[in-house]
């Protein structure tokens, strides 16, 4: 499969690089001077697996260049603005006319239509009027940010993906090309669907702290430990709770988990145990456990975790320590191929791969003499 990448930062690349794990050839097409949040590209890895060319869209030839792209393509990735790539010569109209076949694979935040579609935006606020980020943190205390990953990579990223690759299978059975609309909104909102039939059922209160999975109840949240660090409870099931209780030393508080007059008595009793001892103390307890334990890791502490490591969830490739392609094949295993894709570097490559015509060079504009 042959996807072209029209370089944006965030979600777009991302999902350009989950296709380029799966064995896509992925060809970014990078923006003179560069564009992004001034990362060194040679360790972005979002760019791993992919090649680059680079075009000025904004030049006589510029679009042109990446239409020749988009006529051998399967599928078309672009982060703008709505009217954006129209407006560059590089919109769907202008791409299926030359491939009726393409898949056109449109990611923004707020969506192609709608009041808010020509506004800027970025992860925290897509996620906060979905009503995502509300309910995230503690009852008395701001809602917590979770980085970017539930908007622009969860909501995002994979909710292209997925709609380019049924989008795919449409072409593959004999339709045509289409686009697809990714809006972040729409996928963050999405994600939210068990928590909507609960709230519906009465089974979730629409505020933070006060509900099974959102750490409302003791028996699924984090604790401080001795040393300044965490642990993760997610002991849900009886049977799980009760060896948890036992594990940590305070099976005769068992029976409050039935109570939720009791739970404010019941977290306080099981932060005062976690504080006895440090972390790793801690994970010595509960290993080899179902009482469903775990330490709050870092990133740099996960990759070494015995579990992780054994199964490679992440992996070393060119000094740079990063997860590895996901999800796993039985037949078509996956691997970091390439580190990040350098702009400009494969132009040449790219040209004779995907058979490119060869276009001069633009011809610069010189300024009038002023004799």
């Amino acid at each position: 499969m042959r996807v072209v990448e029209l370089a944006g930062i965030g979600p777009g690349p991302f999902a350009a690089m989950l296709l380029a794990d799966l064995g896509a050839d992925v060809v970014r097409v990078d923006r003179p001077g560069g564009a992004g949040l001034g990362i060194d590209p040679a360790r972005d890895v979002t760019n791993r697996n992919k090649r680059s060319v680079i075009v000025d869209l904004k030049a006589a030839d510029g679009p042109a260049r990446v239409l020749d792209l988009a006529e051998r393509a399967d599928v078309l990735i672009e982060g703008y603005r709505p009217g954006v790539a129209e407006r560059l010569g590089v919109g769907p109209g202008d791409c299926h006319a030359r491939n009726p076949r393409l898949v056109y694979g449109r990611m923004t935040g707020w969506g192609q239509d709608g009041p808010l579609a020509d506004r800027a935006g970025h992860d925290i606020g897509y996620i906060a009027l979905t009503g995502t980020l509300g309910m995230i943190g503690a009852p008395d205390e701001p809602p917590a940010v979770p980085a970017n990953l539930v908007g622009d990579y969860a909501g995002g990223s994979l909710y292209l993906v997925v709609g380019v690759l049924a989008a795919l299978h449409h072409v593959r059975a004999g339709g045509a090309g289409q686009v697809v609309d990714a809006a972040i909104v729409d996928g963050a909102a999405h994600l939210s669907s068990m928590i909507h039939g609960m709230l519906a059922a009465g089974a979730w209160q629409d505020r933070r702290g006060a509900n099974l999975l959102d750490g409302g109840c003791p028996f699924y949240g984090t604790y401080a430990t001795a040393d300044g660090r965490h642990m993760a409870v997610g002991a849900l099931e009886p049977r799980f709770y009760a060896e948890f209780m036992d594990l940590l030393g305070i099976p005769e508080r068992a029976p409050a988990r039935d109570d939720p007059a009791r739970w404010s008595e019941l977290r306080e009793a099981i932060a005062a145990r976690f504080a006895t001892r440090t972390r790793d103390e801690w994970t010595a307890v509960f290993a080899d456990s179902d009482a469903c334990v775990a330490p709050v890791l870092s990133l740099r502490e996960a990759p070494h975790h015995p579990h992780l490591a054994a199964r490679g969830t992440f992996t070393d490739h060119g000094g740079i320590t990063q997860p590895a392609p996901a999800p796993r094949f039985s037949a078509t295993p996956t691997a970091v191929r390439t580190g990040p894709a350098l702009p400009g570097a494969d132009a040449e490559a790219v040209a004779r791969d995907w058979g490119l015509p060869r276009r001069p060079d633009p011809v610069p504009t010189l300024a009038p003499n002023p004799q």
